[in-house]
């Protein structure tokens, strides 16, 4: 039997011409129940006298599968296949985001005031004062979303084609939930060196710089030199969304089973750029004991004696020629477990080794690292990355309020006091009275989120000193 995935990825819209009389569409429901796909919207397109057109969407566990439903609607008696289509595919025809015009262009006044000869003026304002740009363009509320393609979602190196749609996506998010305008941009190079100089010679037309889908360890030294060149914040999402994210939840899940973060000890599985980002927020945020695992086993150790030391210079502590120990030793007593590595990795044989009170945050995507079905029942608190599940640790909780707060106030860079401020905000949107082992961390569609996180990042801009201008509002 097929497996459903109950994933808006895995859909079908399959539009039917029935016979108007009872009894015929009750053919169409037995077939979905005999293949065991999940029912969705049923919308009547057009009625007459003899027949009537419905457009019917419904789940599926893969292509075959609904391949296999569509031609066993076609063998049933009064029923017509009209036509079906993926929904997905129908979203994203045409693209998924357009430029909008703040101006009308109704006279020729209105022309040759956006356009030449007015706009000399502000061209020669800005030449005679660069920090006008910000006022009088769309610099400073735009976001550059920038990727190489080379590690698309949980998909790998697909290149810049395959990466549009996300960046797409990504652009779609800050527009709707931070009302900041931007812009998808997919290089056709892999080289840190090309994708340093190409970011450099587009920066002036951004007030920052997002950095996505770009894999390890390429990553750290194409944000690390960028933030030393650029003078606007530049973040690879990725590593620092995903950990602020990860840190609030882990906060509230910490209050729920009444433990010290400073006497946790904790392990990551994966030290890719998401893992490396979530092990140095956490050893920020007070972590004193953490083991950091790859595929070759636990290559880091974190205790009280090294933990600044390890803050310094996070990688010069990785040794991947002398594992410890196995993932499974490492959960040995352990009270937190944090994956982002790769599906089903673990059992919940494995989980039992661990402390009571077990907070488990498998975030790998599709697929979590253990069944999450078996880990609600060993488990006090579990996450996941996904939305089926409670407690999705999404970056998109973190990233549009941390830009929108950057831009508010003009800031150089985007700095780890920012970031922790970031996380603070996040998990105080759950009060003590909503806390509760399924709700750790707030909706993406709270929309208390974008702001809360927002003043948090500018009050730590202005502490730290890369603010460059007061904001108003957040």
């Amino acid at each position: 039997m097929d497996q459903l995935n109950s994933s808006s990825t895995n859909r079908l819209t399959v539009r039917l011409e029935l016979m108007n009389k009872p009894g015929i569409f009750a053919q169409v429901v037995n077939v979905l129940a005999d293949e065991h796909a999940n029912l969705g919207a049923v919308d009547i397109v057009e009625a007459m006298a003899d027949k009537v057109i419905r457009d019917v969407t419904f789940d599926i566990a893969n292509e075959e599968h609904g391949q296999r439903i569509i031609e066993a609607f076609n063998k049933l008696e009064h029923v017509q296949v009209v036509s079906f289509s993926d929904p997905i595919f129908l979203l994203h025809l045409g693209g998924k985001i357009h430029i909008q015009s703040k101006v009308p262009l109704k006279t020729r006044n209105q022309l040759s005031m956006v356009y030449t000869p007015g706009v000399a003026k502000i061209c020669r304002a800005i030449a005679d004062d660069h920090n006008k740009v910000n006022i009088l363009t769309i610099k400073s509320n735009s976001v550059a979303v920038i990727t190489d393609g080379s590690a698309i979602l949980g998909l790998g190196n697909l290149g810049p084609e395959a990466a549009l749609p996300v960046m797409e996506g990504k652009a779609i998010i800050f527009k709707e939930f931070a009302d900041i305008d931007a812009w998808p941009i997919c290089l056709a190079t892999q080289d840190v060196g090309e994708i340093v100089e190409t970011i450099k010679n587009i920066a002036p037309v951004f007030g920052g710089i997002n950095l996505e889908d770009i894999s390890a360890p390429r990553c750290f030294e194409i944000e690390s030199t960028l933030k030393k060149i650029l003078n606007i914040p530049v973040m690879h999402d990725d590593q620092h969304g995903t950990a602020v994210v990860l840190l609030a939840a882990l906060k509230n899940a910490l209050k729920i089973v009444k433990k010290d973060i400073k006497n946790i000890r904790v392990v990551v599985n994966g030290l890719g750029s998401a893992g490396s980002a979530c092990c140095k927020i956490l050893l920020a945020a007070g972590v004193n004991h953490l083991l950091g695992c790859n595929r070759k086993g636990a290559v880091l150790s974190v205790d009280s004696d090294n933990v600044n030391k390890v803050k310094e210079d996070f990688f010069a502590h990785i040794d991947n020629q002398n594992p410890l120990m196995t993932l499974r030793e490492a959960l040995n007593g352990a009270d937190v477990f944090i994956g982002v590595s790769a599906g089903n990795l673990l059992t919940p044989e494995d989980l039992k080794r661990m402390s009571q009170d077990k907070i488990v945050f498998a975030m790998a995507n599709p697929d979590p690292e253990v069944n999450p079905h078996e880990a609600f029942k060993i488990c006090r608190v579990f996450a996941t990355g996904r939305s089926d599940f409670p407690n999705q640790i999404n970056n998109a909780l973190a990233f549009p309020g941390i830009f929108r707060g950057a831009l508010n106030v003009r800031a150089r860079e985007i700095n780890e006091e920012m970031k922790l401020a970031a996380s603070d905000a996040l998990a105080n949107l759950v009060s003590q009275s909503q806390l509760n082992e399924e709700y750790i961390i707030p909706s993406i569609f709270d929309k208390r989120v974008v702001l809360a996180v927002a003043t948090a990042v500018q009050e730590a801009a202005y502490k730290t000193k890369v603010a460059r201008k007061r904001a108003f509002i957040a």
